[in-house]
Protein backbone atom coordinates (compact mmCIF):
# COMPACT_ATOMS: atom_id res chain seq x y z
CA UNK A 1 0.00 0.00 0.00
CA UNK A 2 1.25 3.50 -0.81
CA UNK A 3 2.23 5.28 2.33
CA UNK A 4 0.69 8.73 1.24
CA UNK A 5 -2.47 6.97 -0.01
CA UNK A 6 -4.77 5.94 3.30
CA UNK A 7 -6.19 2.90 3.32
CA UNK A 8 -10.12 3.77 2.60
CA UNK A 9 -9.14 5.31 -0.59
CA UNK A 10 -7.37 1.96 -2.04
CA UNK A 11 -10.40 0.09 -1.31
CA UNK A 12 -12.92 2.15 -1.98
CA UNK A 13 -15.10 2.64 1.23
CA UNK A 14 -14.90 3.33 4.72
CA UNK A 15 -17.21 2.01 7.45
CA UNK A 16 -19.43 4.72 9.26
CA UNK A 17 -22.34 3.58 12.03
CA UNK A 18 -21.98 -0.12 10.79
CA UNK A 19 -22.30 0.62 6.89
CA UNK A 20 -19.77 1.18 4.10
CA UNK A 21 -19.77 4.42 2.37
CA UNK A 22 -17.66 4.76 -0.84
CA UNK A 23 -14.89 7.28 -0.37
CA UNK A 24 -12.69 8.73 -2.97
CA UNK A 25 -9.97 11.50 -2.84
CA UNK A 26 -12.57 13.82 -3.90
CA UNK A 27 -14.64 13.72 -0.16
CA UNK A 28 -12.90 13.68 3.52
CA UNK A 29 -12.86 9.46 5.35
CA UNK A 30 -15.59 9.82 7.62
CA UNK A 31 -14.13 9.14 11.45
CA UNK A 32 -15.41 7.21 14.62
CA UNK A 33 -15.48 10.54 16.34
CA UNK A 34 -18.63 12.07 13.89
CA UNK A 35 -20.97 9.01 14.60
CA UNK A 36 -20.93 11.45 17.96
CA UNK A 37 -23.33 13.26 15.70
CA UNK A 38 -25.93 10.50 14.34
CA UNK A 39 -26.06 9.59 18.41
CA UNK A 40 -26.98 13.16 19.52
CA UNK A 41 -29.74 13.18 16.48
CA UNK A 42 -31.02 10.07 17.76
CA UNK A 43 -30.98 11.15 21.74
CA UNK A 44 -33.17 14.34 20.84
CA UNK A 45 -35.33 11.76 18.85
CA UNK A 46 -36.14 9.60 21.65
CA UNK A 47 -34.04 6.66 20.75
CA UNK A 48 -31.96 4.32 22.61
CA UNK A 49 -28.41 4.65 21.20
CA UNK A 50 -27.34 1.10 22.57
CA UNK A 51 -29.33 -2.16 23.23
CA UNK A 52 -30.25 -2.52 26.58
CA UNK A 53 -29.82 1.38 27.45
CA UNK A 54 -33.03 3.43 27.63
CA UNK A 55 -34.19 6.14 25.52
CA UNK A 56 -34.47 9.58 26.43
CA UNK A 57 -37.69 11.79 26.11
CA UNK A 58 -38.18 12.63 22.85
CA UNK A 59 -37.40 16.43 22.28
CA UNK A 60 -37.79 16.26 18.55
CA UNK A 61 -41.10 16.36 17.08
CA UNK A 62 -42.67 13.10 15.26
CA UNK A 63 -41.65 14.18 12.11
CA UNK A 64 -38.64 16.26 12.19
CA UNK A 65 -36.83 17.86 9.45
CA UNK A 66 -32.93 17.76 9.40
CA UNK A 67 -30.30 19.91 7.30
CA UNK A 68 -26.65 18.19 6.90
CA UNK A 69 -24.46 20.91 5.84
CA UNK A 70 -21.21 19.90 3.78
CA UNK A 71 -22.28 16.64 3.61
CA UNK A 72 -19.37 15.35 2.05
CA UNK A 73 -19.79 11.36 1.28
CA UNK A 74 -23.75 12.01 2.45
CA UNK A 75 -22.57 9.72 5.35
CA UNK A 76 -24.15 11.77 8.04
CA UNK A 77 -27.77 12.49 6.01
CA UNK A 78 -28.01 9.11 5.18
CA UNK A 79 -27.37 7.68 8.47
CA UNK A 80 -30.04 9.82 9.81
CA UNK A 81 -32.21 8.58 7.14
CA UNK A 82 -31.64 5.02 7.85
CA UNK A 83 -31.89 5.16 11.54
CA UNK A 84 -34.81 8.07 11.75
CA UNK A 85 -37.45 7.04 9.28
CA UNK A 86 -39.78 9.01 10.40
CA UNK A 87 -37.44 11.85 9.50
CA UNK A 88 -36.92 14.03 6.12
CA UNK A 89 -33.34 14.86 5.89
CA UNK A 90 -32.17 17.33 3.52
CA UNK A 91 -27.81 17.58 2.68
CA UNK A 92 -26.09 20.27 0.98
CA UNK A 93 -22.38 20.36 0.20
CA UNK A 94 -20.54 23.21 -2.29
CA UNK A 95 -17.97 20.31 -4.23
CA UNK A 96 -20.16 18.80 -7.03
CA UNK A 97 -17.78 16.13 -6.62
CA UNK A 98 -18.69 15.03 -3.03
CA UNK A 99 -22.47 15.35 -4.13
CA UNK A 100 -21.70 12.88 -6.79
CA UNK A 101 -20.00 10.45 -4.32
CA UNK A 102 -23.25 11.06 -1.73
CA UNK A 103 -25.79 10.50 -4.04
CA UNK A 104 -24.08 6.94 -5.46
CA UNK A 105 -24.08 6.25 -1.16
CA UNK A 106 -27.76 7.38 -1.25
CA UNK A 107 -28.62 4.82 -3.85
CA UNK A 108 -26.56 2.10 -2.92
CA UNK A 109 -27.44 2.00 0.94
CA UNK A 110 -31.06 2.91 -0.27
CA UNK A 111 -31.13 6.10 1.68
CA UNK A 112 -34.02 9.23 1.90
CA UNK A 113 -31.77 11.89 1.53
CA UNK A 114 -32.19 14.66 -0.90
CA UNK A 115 -29.32 16.77 -2.07
CA UNK A 116 -28.84 20.56 -3.46
CA UNK A 117 -25.56 22.08 -3.95
CA UNK A 118 -24.85 25.72 -1.78
CA UNK A 119 -22.27 26.83 0.40
CA UNK A 120 -23.45 26.23 3.66
CA UNK A 121 -27.21 27.12 3.95
CA UNK A 122 -26.87 30.40 1.38
CA UNK A 123 -29.07 28.52 -1.79
CA UNK A 124 -31.48 26.99 0.98
CA UNK A 125 -35.12 28.84 1.42
CA UNK A 126 -37.23 25.80 2.60
CA UNK A 127 -39.05 25.37 6.14
CA UNK A 128 -36.80 25.85 8.71
CA UNK A 129 -35.46 23.04 10.43
CA UNK A 130 -35.36 21.18 13.69
CA UNK A 131 -32.21 20.33 13.46
CA UNK A 132 -28.98 21.94 11.60
CA UNK A 133 -26.32 19.20 11.48
CA UNK A 134 -22.48 19.90 10.25
CA UNK A 135 -19.50 18.06 10.58
CA UNK A 136 -17.68 21.67 8.29
CA UNK A 137 -13.73 21.64 7.52
CA UNK A 138 -12.54 23.36 11.31
CA UNK A 139 -8.47 22.09 11.05
CA UNK A 140 -6.55 25.25 11.59
CA UNK A 141 -3.62 24.70 9.54
CA UNK A 142 -1.04 26.67 11.39
CA UNK A 143 -1.66 23.45 14.15
CA UNK A 144 1.41 22.55 15.85
CA UNK A 145 0.03 19.11 16.52
CA UNK A 146 -1.03 18.78 12.65
CA UNK A 147 -0.23 15.44 10.89
CA UNK A 148 0.10 16.85 7.60
CA UNK A 149 1.42 13.78 6.07
CA UNK A 150 -1.58 12.14 6.95
CA UNK A 151 -4.09 13.95 5.86
CA UNK A 152 -2.59 14.40 2.31
CA UNK A 153 -4.60 12.76 0.32
CA UNK A 154 -7.73 14.00 1.44
CA UNK A 155 -9.27 17.14 0.04
CA UNK A 156 -8.46 20.51 1.55
CA UNK A 157 -11.73 22.08 0.59
CA UNK A 158 -13.17 19.22 3.43
CA UNK A 159 -10.58 20.11 6.05
CA UNK A 160 -9.09 23.21 6.64
CA UNK A 161 -10.93 26.69 7.21
CA UNK A 162 -9.37 30.13 7.89
CA UNK A 163 -9.57 32.28 11.23
CA UNK A 164 -7.87 29.55 12.97
CA UNK A 165 -10.29 26.64 11.75
CA UNK A 166 -13.18 28.34 12.88
CA UNK A 167 -14.85 30.71 9.83
CA UNK A 168 -16.99 28.19 8.24
CA UNK A 169 -18.47 27.19 11.88
CA UNK A 170 -19.45 30.79 12.56
CA UNK A 171 -20.86 31.42 9.26
CA UNK A 172 -23.37 28.93 9.69
CA UNK A 173 -24.35 30.30 12.67
CA UNK A 174 -24.60 33.36 12.00
CA UNK A 175 -26.30 32.14 8.85
CA UNK A 176 -29.48 30.88 11.44
CA UNK A 177 -29.09 34.12 13.74
CA UNK A 178 -30.15 36.00 11.02
CA UNK A 179 -32.59 33.62 10.09
CA UNK A 180 -34.16 33.88 12.90
CA UNK A 181 -34.53 29.93 13.46
CA UNK A 182 -34.88 28.41 16.81
CA UNK A 183 -33.35 24.90 15.72
CA UNK A 184 -30.93 22.57 17.31
CA UNK A 185 -26.86 22.59 15.72
CA UNK A 186 -25.19 20.25 16.39
CA UNK A 187 -21.70 20.62 15.26
CA UNK A 188 -18.57 19.17 15.14
CA UNK A 189 -15.26 20.51 15.89
CA UNK A 190 -11.75 20.21 17.56
CA UNK A 191 -11.96 20.28 21.48
CA UNK A 192 -9.48 23.00 21.51
CA UNK A 193 -11.92 25.08 19.71
CA UNK A 194 -15.21 24.10 21.74
CA UNK A 195 -14.88 27.23 24.22
CA UNK A 196 -14.80 29.91 21.23
CA UNK A 197 -17.66 28.22 19.22
CA UNK A 198 -19.73 27.94 22.38
CA UNK A 199 -19.17 31.95 23.60
CA UNK A 200 -19.29 32.96 20.24
CA UNK A 201 -22.70 31.16 20.07
CA UNK A 202 -23.89 32.75 23.30
CA UNK A 203 -22.81 35.87 21.82
CA UNK A 204 -25.90 35.44 19.24
CA UNK A 205 -28.25 34.49 21.47
CA UNK A 206 -28.05 29.94 21.43
CA UNK A 207 -28.06 28.31 24.63
CA UNK A 208 -25.26 25.51 24.77
CA UNK A 209 -26.65 22.19 25.31
CA UNK A 210 -24.44 19.74 25.92
CA UNK A 211 -20.62 18.81 24.63
CA UNK A 212 -19.39 15.32 23.61
CA UNK A 213 -16.09 14.58 22.46
CA UNK A 214 -16.06 16.54 19.42
CA UNK A 215 -19.75 17.90 19.08
CA UNK A 216 -20.76 20.09 20.35
CA UNK A 217 -25.15 21.07 20.60
CA UNK A 218 -26.72 23.89 21.16
CA UNK A 219 -30.36 25.44 20.43
CA UNK A 220 -30.99 28.68 19.59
Amino acid sequence: MSKNIPKAYELGYQDFYGRDFKVSPDVLIPRPETEQLIDDVLRLSGKAILPGVRATKRVLKEHPLIIDVGTGSGCIAITLSLELLEAKILACDISDKALKIAEENNQKLAGRVVFFKSDLLENYHGAEPDVVVANLPYVDKKWEWLDREALAAEPELALYAEENGLALIKKILSQIYERGWKSYVILEMDTSEQDEIISYAKGLGFSHKRTDGFVVELKK
